[in-house]
């Protein structure tokens, strides 16, 4: 049987981080779906194609990663790909609580498809896409931040290039 992970998240926009995350999830599963969640409660400054055409560019070079989008239950779509695990990274113990949570709700739902938890590198462990965009919106440097193509995109949104 394959083994077939989920990515899930906003990557509103993708970092580094993120990517660190979804390169090491790559080396261990099969397959690794990188799910753009479609939250409308969030206010996003990409729109769900443009945080997919992102995600596509910055892991073309993974062959087994797949980009796709999904509103409603996590475990639901995971069940739509014949997922047995999810991939989250972790970047503090602030992510843990949260993190334990919704985990606990996932094996409420469904007890057959584990999560695995990835501590992010030392160097991406205060990184988060709303630092990003504030950095971005004040032109400060976020080239160590972002792939290039993000970064570029950023620029764009906030400065109409």
């Amino acid at each position: 049987m394959a083994s077939i992970a989920v990515c899930p998240g906003s990557f509103d926009p993708i970092t580094f981080g993120h990517l660190d995350i979804i390169k090491r999830g790559a080396k261990v599963f099969d397959k690794v779906y990188v799910v753009v969640l479609n939250n409308s409660a969030k206010n996003s400054l990409f729109t769900v194609k443009e945080r997919i055409s992102l995600i596509d560019e910055v892991t073309k070079e993974l062959p087994n990663v797949i980009v796709d989008e999904f509103s409603g239950l996590l475990m639901d779509y995971c069940k739509t790909v014949n997922a047995n695990a999810i991939i989250r990274g972790l970047r503090a113990v602030s992510d843990f609580e949260y993190e334990m949570q919704i985990t606990s709700m996932n094996r409420v739902l469904n007890e057959d498809i584990e999560t695995f938890f990835i501590m992010t590198n030392n160097q991406y462990s205060f990184l988060s896409s709303s630092i990003v965009k504030e950095v971005a919106k004040y032109n400060g440097n976020i080239s160590t931040l972002v792939p290039p193509v993000v970064e570029k995109a950023l620029h764009q949104k906030f400065y109409h290039l």
